[in-house]
C-alpha cells in the first residue's frame, strides 16, 4: 500500500468503534474457540444471516472437544446453508489437532495457529488479536477496502502480494511504540466494523458518519467510486440440471453425493445434467425400477458456487411405494430437515419436499401446503 501514516487514523476509529459497535453474540461473550467458529461462519456470510447459525453450532458444539468427536453427518447438518462445506471439515480436523497437540485449547501464537488446517493469515490474526490481545492484524476484504480509500491506492486488492504488503504494514504498526496502549482485539474490529456498516463496497460509502471522513484522500480527490480495484472474477461454467422431488406418499428420495468433488458427502434430491422434457424425466423415473403415479413442472431455479452456475429446472414425482430399497433413501420430509444435510443449491425445490433448508429454517415459511398431491 502507498505510503501512509496509519497512526493518525487510530484514535478516531477507536472512539468511533467504542459508540458504534454492534452486539453480536460472539462478542458478547469472547473466548478463542467463539472467534474462530464466527471468523469462519463469517467468510462470504453476512453477519445477520449467520447469526441464528452460531447459535445453533455453539449450543450443539460448545467447545473444541465435542467439534473434534462430532459425528460428520451431524456437522454438516448443523453447516447446513453456509456453503462451502469443506471450511467446517477443516475446522474438525483441526480440533482434533488442537487435542491432540494443544490440550484443547487454541494457541495464542499467530504462527502456530497457522499451522492448523483451514486457518488462514486472516483468521489466525482475528484469534490471536480479538481472543488474545495479540497485535497481530486480521486483513479482510472489509480491511483492504476502507486502507485503499483512505489512502486512495489504485492496487489490485486481489493480488497475494498486496494483501501480503498490507498485513507486513499493519503488523509494523501494531507493533510498534504508537500501538502502544492500544488494544488489538478492538482495533481490528473496528477496521472490519468501519468496513461493514459504513465505507460499505460497490461505491457507496456513508461519508458523513465515518471518522474519517476529513482524512480519507479517496473522498478529497472524489475517487471513492473508483476503489478499490479489484481484477474481474473468471467467468462461472454454467451447467444445466434436472432436479426430481421423488415421492412415495409422505417419504422423499434422497441420494448421498461422492466423498470428492463438488458438495463432497452432503445429501441431495436427485438430478441430472441437462434439461429433461416431461417425458424424458418420466423415463428417468422408470429407469430408476420406479413407478410414476403423477407428474408435475416445478418452477426453474439457479445456484451460484464460486467457479460453477447450475441452472436448475424440476419435476414433482409422486410414485408408488417401490417394492425394493433401489439407489435412493427415501425419509420422512421432518426426518430429512432434522437429520440430512441438504445444501442450499436445492433450496427452491425443498419447499415441495415439505421442509425448509439452511437460512430459510430460520425464517417464517409455512411449507405444508406446497406438497404434490
Amino acid at each position: 500500500m502507498k505510503e501512509f501514516d496509519l497512526s493518525i487514523l487510530t484514535e478516531p476509529l477507536l472512539e468511533w468503534y467504542e459508540k458504534n459497535k454492534r452486539t453480536l453474540p460472539w462478542r458478547e461473550c469472547v473466548s478463542p474457540y467463539r472467534v474462530w467458529v464466527s471468523e469462519i461462519m463469517l467468510q462470504q456470510t453476512r453477519v445477520e444471516a449467520v447469526k441464528p447459525f452460531f447459535e445453533r453450532f455453539t449450543n450443539r458444539l460448545p467447545d473444541i472437544r465435542s467439534l473434534a468427536e462430532c459425528p460428520e453427518d451431524e456437522l454438516l447438518k448443523l453447516w447446513e446453508g453456509l456453503g462451502y462445506y469443506n471450511r467446517v471439515r477443516n475446522m474438525q480436523k483441526a480440533a482434533i489437532q488442537v487435542m491432540e497437540e494443544y490440550e484443547g485449547m487454541l494457541p495464542a501464537d499467530y504462527e502456530t495457529l497457522l499451522h492448523l488446517k483451514g486457518i488462514g493469515s486472516y483468521t489466525a490474526g482475528a484469534i490471536a488479536s480479538i481472543a488474545y490481545e495479540k497485535p497481530v492484524p486480521a486483513v479482510d476484504g472489509n480491511v483492504l477496502r476502507i486502507l485503499t480509500r483512505v489512502a486512495e491506492d489504485d492496487t489490485d486488492i486481489m493480488k497475494a502480494s498486496f494483501r501480503k504488503q498490507v498485513e507486513l504494514q499493519l503488523m509494523e504498526y501494531m507493533q510498534s511504540e504508537a500501538f502502544v496502549g492500544k488494544s488489538p482485539a478492538d482495533y481490528n474490529q473496528a477496521l472490519m466494523e468501519l468496513g461493514a456498516t459504513v465505507c460499505l463496497p460497490n461505491g457507496a460509502p456513508n461519508c458523513q458518519e465515518c471518522p474519517w471522513r476529513e482524512l480519507c484522500q479517496a473522498r478529497k480527490n472524489n475517487s471513492i467510486s473508483e476503489l478499490p480495484v479489484k481484477a474481474k472474477a473468471k467467468q462461472r461454467r454454467i451447467e444445466k440440471r434436472t432436479v426430481f422431488v421423488i415421492r412415495d406418499g409422505e417419504r422423499v428420495a434422497i441420494r448421498k453425493r461422492p466423498k470428492k468433488g463438488l458438495l463432497a458427502g452432503l445429501y441431495e434430491l436427485p438430478n441430472v445434467e441437462g434439461h429433461l422434457s416431461q417425458e424424458e424425466a418420466l423415463l428417468y423415473v422408470k429407469e430408476q425400477s420406479l413407478s410414476p403415479i403423477r407428474i408435475q413442472k416445478l418452477p426453474e431455479a439457479k445456484h451460484i458456487f464460486s467457479h460453477v452456475e447450475w441452472q436448475m429446472q424440476g419435476y414433482a414425482v409422486l410414485i408408488e411405494e417401490p417394492e425394493q430399497i433401489q439407489s435412493f433413501l427415501y425419509v420422512e420430509a421432518v426426518t430429512s430437515e432434522q437429520l440430512y444435510a441438504i445444501p442450499a443449491a436445492f433450496a427452491a425445490y425443498a419447499k415441495f419436499m415439505g421442509i425448509k433448508i439452511g437460512q430459510e429454517r430460520f425464517l417464517d415459511v409455512d411449507t405444508s401446503e406446497i406438497l404434490l398431491r
